[in-house]
C-alpha cells in the first residue's frame, strides 16, 4: 500500500488543488526523506518552483517543476499526502506550503516513503515494466512477459519490471478472478489463462480506481477521505471468511514473504 489505483486516486485529486502553484516554503520535520540531500538542499531545489503537472508511473507520483525538474513521492507502505488537513497529524515528514496559503502534508508512521528530486522521470522508469492499463499493454506482450518464468505467478506479478503498479492486494483478486492458483509458475500459465488474468488485471485496477482505492490500513485520499475498494474485496485480506463464489474458506499463505490469500476451491493448484 498504496498501490497503482491508490496513487492514481492521489494523482487526480491533487491535480487541480496543485497545478499552477508555487512552492512557498518546505518544512523537513523528518531529514531521512529527503536523505541524501540536505534540507537546505531540499528546500533551495522547491522554494520558488511553479507545479507544471503530475504524473503517476507504476507506485511513484511525480510533480513536474517549472525548472524542469521533478519532485518524486514513493509513498511505500504507509505514506499518505493530505491536503490542508483540519487538525494536526502524526507522523509528519514534510509539509509543503503553497503560494496560497495551502499546505500539502506528508505523513508516513513506518518511515518508509521516499522523496527525492530528480533531473526527470527517467532513474524511474528505467527500473519499471509497462502501465497495465495503457493501451500499448496486449495480451501479447503480457504473455511474452511471462514466458519462461518458473516463480510463482503471485510473486511475478509483484515484479514491477514486469508490470508497473500493480501490489499485493490487487494480484490476489485479479488471480480470484482468473481463477489461477497464485503458486502456478508464470510460465506454465496456458494461452487462455494468460488472457484471463490479463482482463482480470485490467477489470480489477478500473474498478478499485472508480472506488478511490482501497482503505485497509493507513491509506487516506488528499481530503482524509477513505476510499471504498476494499468493499469490493472477494480475497485479499478475508482470510478465513467464505469464498463468494463458493463457501470454501479462503486461506492464506506466505509467497516469498508477501501474505497471500485465495480460495483452494475456485483456483486449483
Amino acid at each position: 500500500m498504496p498501490e497503482l489505483p491508490e496513487v492514481e486516486t492521489i494523482k487526480r485529486e491533487l491535480e487541480p488543488l496543485l497545478v499552477g502553484r508555487k512552492f512557498a516554503a518546505v518544512s523537513v520535520c523528518d531529514t531521512k526523506i529527503v536523505s541524501p540531500l540536505t534540507v537546505e538542499g531540499f528546500q533551495a531545489e522547491l522554494v520558488g518552483q511553479g507545479i507544471e503537472y503530475l504524473r503517476r508511473r507504476g507506485k511513484y507520483l511525480f510533480l513536474h517543476l517549472s525548472s524542469g525538474k521533478c519532485l518524486m513521492v514513493h509513498l511505500r507502505m504507509s505514506g499518505a499526502l493530505l491536503f490542508d488537513p483540519p487538525q494536526p497529524q502524526s507522523h509528519v515528514r514534510l509539509i509543503f506550503f503553497l503560494d496560497n496559503g495551502s499546505k500539502l502534508v506528508l505523513v508516513d508512521r513506518r518511515r518508509l516513503g521516499v522523496v527525492s528530486i530528480l533531473d526527470s522521470e527517467k532513474p524511474v522508469e528505467n527500473r519499471l515494466g509497462p502501465e497495465p492499463l495503457e493501451p500499448d499493454f496486449t495480451t501479447t506482450e503480457f504473455s511474452r512477459r511471462l514466458q519462461g518464468r518458473k516463480a510463482p505467478v503471485k510473486a511475478v506479478l509483484l515484479d514491477q519490471k514486469v508490470v508497473a503498479g500493480i501490489g499485493n492486494m490487487y494480484a490476489d483478486e485479479a488471480l480470484f478472478k482468473a481463477r489461477i492458483h497464485p503458486l502456478r509458475p508464470a510460465g506454465d500459465l496456458s494461452p487462455q489463462e494468460i488472457q484471463r488474468l490479463f482482463s482480470a488485471i485490467r477489470s480489477t485496477l478500473r474498478s478499485a480506481i472508480e472506488n478511490k482505492g482501497a482503505s485497509v490500513d493507513t491509506y487516506q485520499r488528499p481530503g482524509g477521505e477513505p476510499g471504498t475498494a476494499h468493499f469490493n474485496f472477494k480475497v485479499a485480506h478475508c482470510g478465513g471468511e467464505p469464498c463468494p463464489k463458493c463457501g470454501t474458506p479462503i486461506q492464506r499463505l506466505l509467497i516469498r514473504n508477501r501474505g497471500s490469500y485465495f480460495c483452494p476451491t475456485c483456483q486449483k493448484d
